[in-house]
This record gives C-alpha cells, structure tokens and sequence, in this order.
C-alpha cells in the first residue's frame, strides 16, 4: 500500500480542512497561519503512517490464521505425500478411483498412521471386509464375484493389483470398477510378490472400516455366499494364516544362516500365502522393516518370501492371534512346484461339496466341517458351469 503526502500548502487541499484552518487562526493568533501549515503536514504524516500499520497488521493476522494448522506438526508427517488417494468418510457409499501418486516408502507410512475403528452395536457405521486381488491381468471369473457381491454394499472394499501394462475394461456398474491400485510388476519367485501384497494391505488399511483382509488371485472363487463369509471372519479375533514347522528340504531347508540372530531356525515357518489377517496382523505386516529387510537379503529361490515371510513373522510376533490354517482350498496332492488346476469338466455338485465340507478343523474352540471359504486354481474354461452350479449351491442372487 502506498501512500502519497501532499503539503498542506499545495492547491489542491480539501475544502473541509481549509475552513477549519480559518477557524482556529481566525483572531487573536498571529502568526497562527504558518504554525497550523505545520501542524496539519504533522497531522496528515501521522494519521498515513498509522493507517499503513493497521492494514498491514489486517493482512498478516489473516495470512497467519488461514496458514497455521490447529495442533503442531511432527518432523514424519511433514514427509507425508500432498496428495493421497481420496479417503471416503465412514459410511460413505460413493466410489472413487484409489489411484495415487505415493511411493511405496510414503504409503505404508501413511497406511500405518490410520487407526481402525471401533464399533459397538448401535453404531451406523458397520465394519468391512477388505478384498485383496492380485492378479496378472483381469478376473477372469469376476461374473461369480459380481454375483457374490451383490446386494452387500457398505460390507466390503475391493482392491485390486494387476500388472501395470494392463488396461482393464471394467464397465462402470462393475464392483471392481475403480479399484485397482497404483501397481508395480511382480515375478514370481521374487520378494516383488510380496511387495505386491504390503502394497494391497497398505492401500487397504487407509480405511479405518475396513476390520479383515482377504488375499485372492484371479483364479479364487467362493464357496459360500457373502454373509456366511461376513459372519465367519467377523465373529473371531484370530487371522487365518498357515504357518507350520516341516523339517522338510521345501521348508526349514529353505532357512538361510545368515538370518541368524535376528531369525534363528526354530521361528522359521512355511505356509500359503494366500492369508486372511485381522486389521492388528495386517498393520503388522506393513509397518514391520527389521524381519522384512532379512528377507529381501537372504531368502531368494529356491526361498520364496511369500511362502514364508508372514507365517515366519506371525509366529514371532503374534502367535497367539493366528489360527495357524487358511481359509482358501487348493490341491497339493499332485507332484510339482504348483498345485493342481481345474476347468469345465470338473465342475460338479459333489466335487464343490467336497471342498466345502471334506475337512475338519477348529473355529472359535469348537470343530468343524466349515474350514475353506474360497477355492483356486480355477480356470476361466469353468466359468460357465460354475455360472449354472455355484449360485444355486451357495444361494447366490440371481
């Protein structure tokens, strides 16, 4: 703001100030002309001066209380990314890409940040089950999965990580449509798998809803619909993660000694990687970097992280909170480094009833026959007949 003087004695001085000018020298006051010449210059300089100070004080108040946040910033949070993927507000319905723009580094630092929420019964907001697909390219059996999902918004999240290269085609009605996450190329064998899958979890728990976290592959489907599978994770506190002990050359023969002390051999632990872990378990394994670096180091193929990362860190970390089984069904009854696949012509009534019912195991204390809540290795050429057996089998919508 600038401002300009002008002597009292130049032409173009009010006509206000002038006739009060007159006023006070009119009589009795010689000399009075040239003292109040002076005394209004003073009054004009003094009166511009102080109007420049106010306004400036004005402009920096406000500067200071749009710009200063409400409670301090620590040193990490300055570090977080401007610019996240766009968090819905509990309860919300509305769907939102999840692309962002963070590193790795800044999202499972973020990720860790977001507290879970708890809830009680007469909340309106209601806990959710997060739905992890990393696969290579599309769902080939995403029709079973828009069946599955049907009628059950508001109950679960879906994240999906597919190769960076691929350009899905989702129409816009799809409930997978939005949710891929921003992904990076994976090889199998590698610890990049299980970046993959600290990056699903990560994305996953910005959600504060989301209370269970399920790992599936493009060749997963149900064996049950979803409120059985709702109320089955929901109602323990335990994660469903295989991790056993086998003295077997494809198991502790895989330990590096270099892991050693940080892992000794008798906390070395193999098991599928397709896991179910509550939001404790999950959280885990995104913040974890000690246990997470020793991999990376020195389990390379024939050691596959994936196989034995999270089993290996559950068993040190929170054995108590682990069921020590998965919840997904596949075949390893056949020789060979992958299990057994299944197409057309084994879709039957008796073969589903098989792997829904053929087991046993424990759930919340008590035995029972109901242990796999999905099944892989399917193969796209099943589709059809899974479309004409599974909704009835299971009581999907039609």
């Amino acid at each position: 703001m600038i401002f300009i003087y002008t002597p009292m004695g130049s032409a173009d001085q009010s006509p206000i100030l002038s006739k009060l000018k007159q006023l006070l020298t009119r009589g009795g006051f010689p000399h009075a002309q040239i003292k109040m010449d002076h005394f209004f210059d003073f009054f004009l300089l003094t009166l511009g001066l102080s109007l420049g100070i106010v306004v400036i004080y004005i402009i920096a108040f406000c500067y200071v209380s749009v710009n200063v946040p409400d409670r301090p910033i620590s040193d990490h949070h300055r570090h977080l990314p401007r610019q996240g993927p766009p968090l819905l507000r509990p309860g919300s319905e509305q769907k939102v890409s999840r692309m962002h723009n963070m590193s790795d580094d800044e999202l499972l630092s973020r990720a860790v940040l977001v507290r879970g929420m708890e809830f009680s019964g007469g909340d309106s907001v209601v806990p959710k089950v997060a739905f992890a697909f990393l696969t290579s390219r599309d769902v080939h059996l995403y029709p079973i999965w828009e069946r599955f999902f049907s009628s059950h918004r508001g109950l679960y999240s879906i994240y999906w990580h597919a190769h960076p290269s691929y350009r899905d085609s989702m129409p816009v009605d799809s409930v997978f449509y939005g949710t891929r996450i921003p992904s990076q190329k994976v090889q199998w064998g590698t610890s990049s798998m299980m970046d993959a899958e600290r990056r699903l979890l990560a994305n996953a728990l910005l959600d504060p809803t989301n209370q269970r976290f399920v790992l599936l592959s493009e060749s997963c489907i149900p064996l049950f619909d979803f409120m059985t599978v709702y109320g089955y994770l929901m109602n323990t506190n335990l994660s469903f993660q295989a991790s056993f002990d086998d003295p077997a050359w494809t198991a502790r023969g895989r330990y590096n000694p270099k892991m050693a002390p940080t892992i000794n051999v008798t906390e070395w632990r193999k098991g599928s990687q397709w896991f179910e872990l509550n939001r404790d378990v999950a959280n885990l394994v995104v913040s974890d970097r000690k246990y997470y670096r020793i991999f990376q180091e020195h389990c390379q193929p024939p050691c596959y992280v994936d196989e034995h990362y999270i089993p290996t860190l559950l068993n040190i970390l929170r054995p108590a909170s682990n069921s020590n089984r998965t919840v997904t069904w596949v075949d390893w009854s056949k020789d060979g480094p992958h299990p057994g696949k299944f197409g057309w012509d084994d879709m039957t009534d008796e073969f589903l009833n098989n792997i829904r019912f053929g087991s046993n195991c424990s759930y919340n204390g008590n035995v029972t026959s109901k242990c796999f809540l999905f099944g892989r290795k399917f193969l796209p050429s099943a589709l059809e007949q899974l479309l004409r057996i599974l909704p009835v089998l299971i009581g999907l919508d039609p």
